[in-house]
């Protein structure tokens, strides 16, 4: 689990205004809460949270006012639709040790069975359970020679230590569909066949 280190500012002023003001400047609002403290609004460096952002539950160390330093991990983030810029960040505050629940993504590896199976992402994370510092970046799964109706749950996958499942462990994670196409063609041609005779 990765580690980034922001600077942060405490924010005053509130509302549309301020938050294009903020943002005018190539930064960020957020609000880190937690723990029963009371919301902090925070103006954070732009790009290096945009960067930070790239690896799922990057746990970030902030720096605040150059006075106080505080861990959180992304909560919840808020994008321009269109233009894909943030435009907010709620960050949670987390303790090392402590245990957090995050969803992590669910990575396949290998090669389905012969016969144009599709793979299907039920879950696309994995909600899960673990230390606030030790936070996988992403499970993968192996779907290697699965056949169409074969059906990954989330108990079948293998989590690193200390970390636990945080979702039914019967949820299907992953399951291995028959081409529907290819169905389609063949009831089409039987269907035919009939007319025929």
């Amino acid at each position: 689990m990765s580690e980034v280190k922001l600077a942060a500012q405490t924010r005053t002023e509130f509302g549309k205004g301020a938050a294009r003001r903020v943002r005018r400047e190539n930064k960020v609002p957020g609000v880190l809460y937690g723990h029963g403290t009371e919301p902090l609004h925070l103006t954070l460096p732009g790009h290096e949270l945009l960067m930070a952002l790239r690896t799922p539950n990057v746990l970030i160390s902030l720096d605040i006012d150059g006075k106080t330093s505080e861990l959180a991990i992304p909560k919840a983030v808020q994008r321009d639709p269109l233009k894909g810029f943030l435009e907010h960040v709620d960050l949670l505050l987390v303790k090392r040790g402590e245990k957090v629940t995050v969803e992590v993504p669910v990575q396949a590896e290998g090669e389905l069975a012969p016969g144009g199976n599709l793979l299907e992402h039920v879950l696309v994370a994995l909600p899960v359970e673990a230390e606030a510092t030790h936070i996988p970046e992403a499970v993968t799964v192996s779907v290697e020679g699965l056949a169409a109706g074969a059906s990954i749950h989330a108990k079948d996958i293998t989590l690193p230590s200390g970390v636990t499942l945080a979702v039914d462990e019967d949820a299907v994670v992953l399951q291995v569909l028959a081409a529907q196409a290819e169905e389609a063609q063949a009831e089409e041609a039987a269907g035919e066949e009939a007319a025929e005779a």
